[in-house]
């Protein structure tokens, strides 16, 4: 079973194969997480991200829908990856099939492109104005629900930029 830990500060300095970025549906960089993966990573994240916001528009597609992942390089950054979750925007109803779908999804993303580590940041949780306690315990029960699908999965780190989110994420995984 995977060790599942909580920690409290940076997620572009955590010790993990693949790091999850709370991205937007433009795959465009942002504020909060978002924008310090992508500060930290560098331009040619920029680059590869607007490539492949560029290939989904022309076949038709929002460039990374609500719920889904698509996975980039990590460039600057020392993890071997970067898998970019769209999370929903709350406006006061209940979304956690679409959050729940940005866990399991990165999850199994991992898990077939072979990495046995992986970070969690607090999706939605910043300006799209998730409830902190419902996307804690969403998140929780999303990645244990999703672990005995992803064998090769050894370590997941939700890593908390604040101290609510940390206290909650505690309580949830003593």
């Amino acid at each position: 079973m995977a060790q599942i830990e909580v920690i409290q500060g940076d997620i572009t300095a955590v010790d993990v194969d693949v790091i999850v970025n709370a991205a937007n549906s433009g795959l465009a960089g942002g504020g909060g997480v978002d924008g310090a993966i992508h500060r930290a990573a560098g331009p040619c994240l920029y680059a590869e991200c607007a490539r492949i916001a560029a290939e989904k528009k022309k076949a038709g597609g929002e460039p990374c829908p609500t719920g889904d992942v698509v996975m980039t390089g990590a460039f600057n950054i020392r993890c071997k990856g970067i898998i970019h979750a769209v999370g929903p925007i709350w406006y006061g109803s209940d979304k956690d099939g679409l959050l729940a779908s940005c866990y399991r999804k990165s999850l199994l993303l991992a898990q077939r492109a072979g990495f046995i580590s992986i970070a969690f940041p607090n999706i939605s949780t910043g300006v799209y104005g998730y409830p902190k306690n419902k996307a804690a315990a969403a998140a929780v029960k999303t990645v244990k629900e999703t672990l005995p699908e992803c064998p090769g999965i050894g370590r997941i780190v939700f890593v908390c930029f604040d101290r609510e989110n940390y206290d909650l994420y505690k309580k949830l995984l003593p």
